[in-house]
Parts: structure tokens; sequence; C-alpha cells
């Protein structure tokens, strides 16, 4: 049994990343960090880690329960990590899935019509029951 293992590999692992290189480049960005420090890809992680992974909007939390170099399967992966990551951080993923036509793609272009009255629906405070242009006081 493997007591530390290198945390790119970690990630590859246990199917966090699709291949070591783009575990590794996102080490190098910041992405991944341990108890709010981020770390190389060659640190070594150990049992009882909590790895920290931003995925914009979110951050996952993942408990390293068993350290390992070698893929394996989905159906194996519970066995060497735990989901810790909070609700509200899931929240904020669906938060942003449902408003997703706010915070539009680089490249995609001017918003359509329909896209920006949406958006003009979504932006508008209509909901309080006092009105800012008034002189009342």
């Amino acid at each position: 049994m493997i007591k530390e293992a290198r945390l790119d590999k970690w990630l590859w692992s246990v199917r966090i990343f699709k291949t070591r290189t783009i575990a590794a480049d996102a080490c190098k960005k910041g992405r991944i960090s341990i108890k709010d420090v981020v770390m190389k890809p060659s640190h070594m992680v150990k049992e009882g880690d909590i790895v920290q992974v931003k995925r914009s909007p979110v951050t996952y939390s993942f408990k390293v329960l068993q350290p390992l170099e070698n893929r394996v399967g989905a159906k194996f992966v519970k066995d060497y990590l735990e989901n810790v990551t909070t609700p509200d951080q899931y929240e904020l993923l669906e938060m942003n899935r449902i408003s997703g036509f706010v915070n539009r793609a680089r490249g995609t272009g001017r918003p359509t019509k329909k896209e920006r009255r949406e958006l003009e629906q979504f932006t508008t405070a209509d909901d309080f029951d006092f009105d800012f242009d008034s002189d009342e006081d």
C-alpha cells in the first residue's frame, strides 16, 4: 500500500482530470489547493488530505482516503476519495446553470433580442415595495 502519491498522479488516478497533463496544468495555474495553499503537481498527498479543485464557478473538495498512482476504474474511485464539497457550492453551480445567459462566452456575439429581453427582465429590480425616484421621505 502506498503512503504518499504525487498530486497530479492522484488527481488523474481518481478520474478528476482526464489526463495527467491536464491535472499538472491545473496545479500550475493555481486551481488545486490543500488547506487553502496552492500546490505544485509534485506535492505528495497522503491519507486524510482535503484537495480543493477550482472549476469555475465551483470549488470542489475531495478527501483522500487512499493515495494511489495507477488509474482505477470508475467503480473503484469511491474507495480512494470522498466528495466533501459543501452543498452551497452545488447551489452556486445550479444558479449558474439556470442563469447561464447572463455570463456569455467570449466570442459568441451579441445577444439576440429574446436573450436581451430575458437579461433585462432578470436584472431589473421590480421586487421592491417603494419607488427610488419619489421625493417622499
